[in-house]
């Protein structure tokens, strides 16, 4: 079975229920998302993303995020205490920049005026917003702790960003990307416009890949998979109750995603790979909230969306929906070697 996984965006809260997401469905299926033929990551989900293809099983990242230690895993407290500070949050740093003054990006405002209906609201917003002044330089050094060297061992890897002047998607790591170290793509895909400051790779600016789509899940037409796996924080099908504008907001803004997901998925559907999609319940969206920036509440998320993904994987067992372990007997010389940097 080829499998593919997708990490979609959601911010500090959305890389939160992601962690605890991808230890469920490791712990339920015996798969590991490294084994995943295409990995594509956006925002917060290029985060997780490459800290999976670089092998490091979800429930390590779940006791980082939670400050627990694992035995038989070397400098575990120390990288604990980098993925807690780092990956979910607490850690903010202004950029060093003139004053943002204006949109920041006029040519994506106005390129987006021009082809109106060709863009997104999101990336129509973004040329308008204020350029951001949060640094992502400690995503960054989040990412090249974790993933030494240039990229991931996993040639599959791809962190989604997008074109701060044109506002098209681009999969960093694909053939048709520009060349880009991990951790520049990563913080590429999490400049989350007028709150980070845009990323500079090759001479262009680019800024969260969930201006185009929370999950980019379509760039994996025509891979060939025979399954595609995708965890969406921001998408939900179970009613959002309450009557606050902050609810109605919350509703609106899952539902515009689940319509964007649902179209992507019969895309995929129709080019033949079946589709798992697994997403916050109403529990999980309770507690997340509306700040999907807020990390207070970072270990409580983690633990809620293990307990509800793992509920909803049993229930699936024998549909054929589920991705299974993959064994290899391998030598020496069969091992992949790490891609220089």
């Amino acid at each position: 079975m080829r499998v593919g996984l997708v990490l979609g965006a959601g911010g500090v809260v959305g890389a939160s229920w992601l962690i605890g997401a991808l230890e469920a469905l490791e712990a339920e299926t015996g798969w590991r998302a490294a084994q995943a033929e295409r990995i594509v990551g956006t925002s917060a989900g290029a985060v997780v993303g490459a800290l999976a293809a670089a092998a490091i099983p979800g429930e390590y990242m779940s006791a980082y995020s939670s400050g627990r230690t694992l035995d038989g895993f070397a400098e575990a407290e120390t990288r604990a205490a980098a993925l807690t500070d780092r990956l979910l949050g607490s850690e903010y740093r202004l950029q060093r920049a003139l004053p943002p003054v204006g949109p920041g990006s006029w040519r994506l405002a106005f390129n987006t005026l021009l082809h109106l209906r060709s863009h997104t609201p999101a990336t129509v917003l973004a040329g308008w917003l204020p350029r951001g002044f949060i640094s992502t330089a400690p995503i960054q050094r989040l990412v090249e702790t974790f993933v030494p060297g240039a990229w991931p061992d996993h040639p599959g890897y791809w962190a989604v960003a997008a074109d701060y002047g044109s506002g098209k998607r681009v999969a960093f790591g694909r053939e048709d990307a520009p060349e880009a170290t991990v951790a520049k793509a990563v913080a590429a895909s999490c400049a989350i416009p007028g709150f980070y400051h845009p990323v500079e790779v090759a001479g262009r600016r680019y800024v969260d890949g969930g201006i185009c789509s929370t999950s980019n899940l379509d760039l994996l037409c025509g891979a060939g998979l025979d399954l595609v796996v995708c965890l969406n924080p921001m998408s939900s099908v179970a009613p959002i109750a309450g009557g606050s504008p902050a609810d109605r907001f919350a509703r609106a803004m899952r539902a515009a995603v689940g319509r964007r997901l649902g179209h992507e998925a019969r895309k995929l559907r129709e080019d033949g790979a079946q589709v798992l999609i697994l997403q916050p319940g109403r529990d999980d969206c309770a507690l997340m909230g509306v700040n999907l920036m807020n990390g207070a509440r970072r270990v409580q998320v983690i633990e809620q969306a293990r307990k509800s993904v793992a509920r909803e994987l049993r229930g699936l067992r024998g549909t054929g929906l589920l991705p299974v372990r993959r064994t290899r007997r391998r030598t020496a010389a069969a091992k992949p070697a790490r891609r220089a940097a």
